[in-house]
Formats: structure tokens, sequence, C-alpha cells
């Protein structure tokens, strides 16, 4: 007992210098994915750091080569086999309320995104006042290749990234680097891995939760990337053209379009990439991120709460199960969707997605109630 309760505190470990806590993740071969035990950990200290005055700022960073690769939905799929989908939902309800503290949280954190940085790795990262990428840093959200949709809050972030950027990424689930993180705003600074050591060190001595001296801070160690000739960014006005579209079906057909005039490979693999994602998932995906656009962050995350119980309940879809089969498990990659196009699914199953779970026991997401008299003016505005 003794040793199954120390391995579930080493996969966030824990440092105290002065008034910053360091909480690194320490799943490195596997890419840091966050287990339930993880969630729990992580949510169990910034909950203490918030109410303890000695805390002043939160640094979070990951171990090995990844930041983190993510939820581990392999784990939750495991545990819904075995008979009962509330204990798949019962991870995500933990989850998005650690999503929920982390972007309402009264003090600055710091998360150093050095190394892949994908769903539930977003979700513990992002929603934090400061996000530093490095020339190592690889950002998706690539849920809907798994019969999934961006989750995490992700409804919140990504509608609010330049233009119709996020919709594009949500949809497709294309990678970023630091850089093109930096561009369009998922990072607030861009540091030279090789730096962050010192970053760390200097960050260690302060004595304030003020964000503008943390900020100056890490502007001491930071560079401005230039961006990749081929760099996704660089093709904003057409993604603005076709993700503008309504539906996913008229998002298709611009960037169609579009393939006759430019005969450009990038917008190609842009439809193919759309074609292999689950057409469930690409539509209730576009709808979240649109409602995204006009809601606080945690109406965002409520909404998506009953997302995903619908998801793992697999009443209208089991697209999930088939997802993680193909992607995660058999690694044939080859999921065979059902429905399989996307005018097989009407309107009226994407809105079942987001209304009430009828089911009994179930209860929408209840997030705690955050002190307004408590909390920084950029934490203000996402309510």
């Amino acid at each position: 007992m003794a040793s199954s309760v120390s391995s579930q505190q080493d996969q966030v470990l824990v440092e105290a210098s002065s008034f910053v806590r360091i909480l690194t993740l320490n799943r490195p071969k596997q890419l840091n994915a966050l287990s339930f035990q993880m969630i729990s950990r992580l949510l169990e200290h910034v909950v203490a750091y918030e109410e303890d005055p000695n805390v002043k700022l939160l640094i979070l960073k990951g171990k090995g080569r990844a930041f983190c690769a993510g939820g581990d939905v392999a784990g939750v799929v495991r545990d819904i086999s075995t008979g009962d989908w509330r204990a798949g939902a019962n991870f995500f309800l933990k989850e998005f309320t650690l999503n929920y503290i982390m972007a309402t949280y009264s003090k600055p954190q710091v998360s150093i995104l050095n190394g892949i940085v994908m769903g539930g790795g977003a979700g513990v990262s992002l929603h934090g006042r400061f996000r530093v990428a490095t020339e190592n840093s690889v950002f998706a959200m690539p849920e809907t290749a798994l019969g999934l949709f961006p989750d995490v809050g992700a409804s919140f972030f990504l509608s609010r990234l330049p233009g119709f950027f996020g919709e594009y990424l949500g949809l497709t689930g294309s990678k970023l680097d630091g850089a093109e993180m930096l561009a369009c705003g998922l990072a607030t600074h861009f540091v030279p891995s090789a730096k962050l050591p010192m970053l760390e060190a200097a960050l260690c001595h302060v004595d304030s939760s003020d964000p503008v001296i943390i900020s100056s801070i890490i502007a001491q160690y930071s560079e401005q990337p230039s961006l990749k000739e081929q760099s996704v960014y660089n093709r904003l006005d057409v993604i603005d053209r076709c993700f503008s579209g309504k539906t996913v079906e008229e998002i298709l057909s611009a960037l169609e379009r579009e393939v006759v005039h430019q005969r450009d490979g990038w917008i190609s693999a842009t439809i193919q990439t759309l074609k292999k994602a689950s057409p469930t998932s690409l539509k209730i995906s576009l709808r979240s991120i649109r409602e995204g656009r006009l809601r606080g962050v945690g109406a965002c995350l409520v909404r998506e709460y009953r997302m995903v119980c619908h998801v793992m309940q697999g009443k209208f879809s089991k697209d999930f199960f088939e997802g993680c089969r193909a992607i995660l498990l058999d690694k044939d990659k080859n999921p065979k969707w059902e429905p399989s196009r996307l005018e097989l699914i009407p309107d009226s199953t994407v809105d079942c997605y987001f209304s009430k779970v009828n089911s009994e026991e179930w209860e929408d997401l209840k997030l705690p109630t955050r002190p307004k008299f408590n909390l920084p003016p950029y934490v203000i505005a996402k309510l």
C-alpha cells in the first residue's frame, strides 16, 4: 500500500523554493500523459498553494521530452470497458475542475512548454497566465482523429485565437511549433531551451505575484523567433476564408474550391485530414468552438463536460472507442467511423451532445465558486 501511494506521489514531483512552488509532471515514458492520480495530485496542490500566503508563484513543467502529451485516454477506455461509463466521466470531471481553477487562479502560473503539449497537456498550461514555448515545443489538439473533440476548455482558448485559426487547429489537429505558438498567442513568451535553467533560477527568487514583475523576468531570457517560410500561420488568409464556414460541409467545399485555383499541397492535405477524422467529432467540435466564442471559460467547461459524458455513454456514436482502438491500442490507424459521412449526421443528433445527459444520478459539472474580489483583472476577463 505504501509503495502504491509513493508511486502516485512520484507522478507529480514537488519542489519548494522560497515563495515559489515547482510541480513537475513525472511520467516521462508515457510522455507525461495525465493519469487520474496525477490530476488529483495537481488539483490538491494548486488548491493548497492558492490558500497559502507563502506561495506567490507556481511553475509547471514536464520531465523528459514532453511537457504533457494529453490525458491518459487509453486508461479511460479501459475503465469504461468494465461496464460503467461514469468511471470515464469522473476522470473528466476532476480534470475540468483542475482546468477551471488554473484558468481562474489568483496567483501567476508559469508553464514551461519544452516539448509536446497536446490535449490535456494544453488544459493544464494554456489557461495559466504565462506560457513559455521553446524550439522543442509541439502543440496540437488531435481529438477529432480519436473520435473525441477539443476539450479541457479548448472551446474557450481556441475560439480566441486570431480569425478562424482556432477552428482550423481544433478540426484538423494540426501541429504548431514554438514560434507559431507565440505568433498566434497560445504562448506568451519564447525562451531557448538552453536558457531555461537560468530562467527557472531567476523565477525562484521572486517575492511577488505581480504579473508585470514576472513577465519582465521572463522577458530577459526571451527571443522573438521567426516563422518558417512554410508555416501554416502564414496561410491565415486562406484559413479564414475556408474555416469561417458555418458548417463542416461548407468548410470542406471552400477548401475544395481553393485547391482548384491554387493547386496547393497544403490545402489538399488539409482536405484529406478532415476526411479521415470522425465526422461526428468534426460536427460537435465546430459547434463547440463557435459557442465558445460567446462564453466564459466556466460555461465552456460545463458544456464540454456534457459533451464528453455523451461521448463516454456512446449512445449516439461509439467513435471514441473505435478511435482509441485504431490509434492508441491496435495502432492500425484505420478507424471505422459510424456514422461514416457528414451528411448522415443531422443537426438534431449534434444538438443531443449539448443537452443534459438522461441518466440517473448524472449532474452537470459544478465548478467551485471563485471570489471575484481576490482575482486579478486578466482572470476576471475570462469569467
